[in-house]
């Protein structure tokens, strides 16, 4: 498929986006509101925010360095164009240590991702926001955001903190090729094609591999940090060319379609700031707490 074709799609795809988005007029993108709409979208939200959580990072030699942070506020805005929420702007500040050795990778200090994601929160929940959803696009973060939320009790807060990780349904799903299929593999490249087909370089992708070097060799109960490097030097692991558009509308209505579903429990949800209160509360006696 040649690039004016799959620019055309990607246009079609956002024009019906946002089309679905709610009659009142109310965008749920937090920066294209103004502070009277965003008063609105708060209410309309039920208080509910969606922090999309990417990052910057090389993806293979056919993807942008933006790719997890694309491909996730892309679903965040689809999906809270069929349950309302408020999206909150690109936000990149997770971690990716093990991609440092990579050209455009932008890795933060510890400290100062976990300070930054606890101020955001906090700020957002101080303009409404009493269900902060962070949405995650980057497995680099898949310690970090539960040990965020757990830190959440470490001191009082006024708001929750859901952590949701998009995941497409199995049942129906086109066969997966690529037998790697981690990072920039097939099934990421055909989620670009989705959100953004005009940064997919397919030409590209024979450039690099993708293989697994494995050229650790410790029992798989031994952890490392420099494991993703000892196997997936190239940042990029998988093969891409396997990819389709048919397996990225698949992954991405599924995903859309359970964010959504996500996001109503979410705000039907009146028991976890509930218990959330009654820890904190009981937290300050633990001597009283009975058995």
């Amino acid at each position: 498929m040649n690039t004016r074709r799959l620019i055309t799609l990607f246009l079609l795809a956002l024009a019906a986006e946002i089309s679905a988005w709610p009659q009142a007029g109310l965008s749920p993108k937090w920066e294209e509101l103004t502070s009277a709409d965003f008063t609105q979208a708060i209410s309309r939200s039920q208080g509910t925010c969606l922090l999309p959580f990417g990052i910057l990072e090389k993806h293979g030699p056919h993807l942008p360095l933006g790719t997890d942070l694309l491909n996730v506020r892309f679903l965040s805005l689809s999906a809270a164009g069929r349950e309302f929420a408020l999206v909150f702007p690109e936000y990149y500040f997770g971690q990716i240590f093990e991609a440092r050795h990579q050209p455009g990778t932008m890795a933060y200090s510890l400290h100062l991702q976990l300070e930054l994601l606890q101020e955001t929160t906090d700020e957002m929940a101080r303009n409404g926001c009493k269900k902060v959803v962070i949405v995650n696009g980057h497995g680099g973060n898949e310690y970090l955001l539960p040990l965020f939320a757990q830190a959440q009790l470490e001191r009082p807060h006024d708001y929750l903190v859901y952590v949701y990780w998009p995941m497409p349904k199995e049942e129906g799903r086109p066969p997966v090729k690529d037998k790697v299929n981690l990072h920039a593999g097939e099934s990421e490249t055909a989620h670009t094609m989705i959100s953004r087909p005009d940064l997919v370089h397919a030409d590209r992708i024979p450039s690099e591999s993708g293989e697994d070097l494995a050229r650790q060799k410790l029992p798989p109960e031994v952890y490392t940090g420099i494991w993703w490097y000892a196997r997936f030097p190239n940042h990029y692991a998988g093969d891409a060319s396997t990819a389709t558009r048919e397996l990225g509308e698949f992954d991405a209505k599924s995903m859309v379609d359970g964010l959504a579903t996500a996001l109503r429990a979410i705000k039907a949800d009146q028991t976890s700031l509930r218990l959330q209160n009654e820890f904190y509360e009981r937290s300050k006696h633990p001597l009283e707490t009975k058995p």
